[in-house]
């Protein structure tokens, strides 16, 4: 472990997402005089455990040191070993209260979760062929979590007390409806979670847990943080860094773009999400579609239908249903009806 600020340890455990490039999670220890709070424990495989364990022990420390697990939302890389840690340790877990409510559909009575996903894919253009192996992808990431109901469920602008840290709690939908990042103004300090990484942009999807319209909740909650006095930032994978706001330009300048490659999509004719999804660039290194893993193609969609239904609601495109099938356009659009 290594001690990124005073009075808090930044330990990585190791992950396979398959997502690109991504082989860690950081997980963060802050000291009290009562034991630890501990910031997104990671997902529950043996290696990560141990990794976890050895780090306490070298530190003179055990599970039991533990008093408090705090989730900055329920996805398995972030949460799934808090249920593992609570039973050795007795610590109370604490999220969000929207995260709460997406726990028993997504890791223990699934079929509901899995035929809404079913039923967005097809109504996005996802031929039928294609649906089952989209959905059932990320089947696996069942078994890196023990499913914990939390002891504390959080709201935005409450206060988190942790040895001499005072974070107020700040609410970031986007990646995940309830994700919650942690703030310290006397320390100019921020636990990130996943809202802003150093080197790729989050995934900011429509799903059947999304709020409503999340990648424009996203940009507004981003400059909601820019406007905070903060040095530091502590983010769920890959390094600490400075310069948050120049980190933030970055972000919401990518998705500028990207709205400009949708709409250069849809120029001559209406297409659903599905369609736009196979017609544009996804990553530095990503090959055509037809390469992209099935996990990685529903993440496509998904996140291309969250770019759409910013532009619907910010009256740039327009949703056309055809024959059960959601379309976009361009505002205003004169296309036509013999090309498509």
């Amino acid at each position: 472990m290594i001690e990124v600020f005073p009075g808090i340890r930044w330990l990585k455990l190791p992950i396979t997402m398959q997502d690109a490039g991504i082989t860690n999670i950081n997980t963060y220890l802050i000291e009290d005089k009562k034991g630890f709070t501990i910031v997104d424990p990671g997902w529950n495989t043996d290696e990560a455990f141990s990794t976890l364990h050895n780090a306490l022990i070298k530190s003179g420390h055990n599970f039991q040191n533990i008093k408090q697990i705090v989730i900055t939302h329920v996805h398995p890389d972030h949460y799934g070993m808090a249920g593992r840690i609570r039973e050795l340790s007795g610590a109370t877990i604490a999220m969000h209260h929207i995260e709460k409510d997406f726990i028993e559909p997504r890791y223990v009575k699934m079929d509901q979760l899995l035929y809404k996903t079913d039923r967005m894919m097809a109504a996005n253009g996802v031929p039928e062929n294609e649906i089952e192996g989209m959905r059932d992808a990320s089947l696996d990431v069942i078994n890196y979590v023990v499913p914990a109901q939390p002891d504390i469920v959080l709201h935005n602008g409450d206060t988190i007390t942790a040895g001499v840290f005072k974070f107020k709690v700040i609410w970031t939908p986007g990646h995940s409806s309830g994700h919650i990042c942690l703030y310290d103004a006397e320390k100019k300090l921020l636990i990130a979670g996943d809202h802003i990484l150093t080197r790729i942009t989050p995934n900011v999807s429509v799903n059947p847990q999304s709020i409503e319209n999340p990648l424009g909740r996203y940009l507004q909650s981003l400059e909601e943080i820019k406007q905070l006095d903060i040095d530091l930032t502590l983010p769920g994978h890959d390094e600490p860094f400075q310069n948050l706001r120049i980190r933030i330009n970055e972000i919401t300048h990518h998705h500028f773009i990207r709205n400009l490659e949708i709409l250069e999509v849809i120029a001559s004719s209406p297409r659903s999400a599905y369609q736009i999804a196979k017609k544009i660039t996804w990553g530095a290194n990503a090959g055509s579609w037809e390469t992209l893993p099935p996990f990685h193609q529903r993440m496509a969609v998904f996140e291309t239908l969250a770019h759409l239904e910013m532009m619907a609601a910010d009256s740039r495109v327009d949703k056309l249903p055809k024959k059960g099938i959601i379309q976009y356009q361009q505002k205003n659009a004169v296309h036509d009806s013999t090309k498509h």
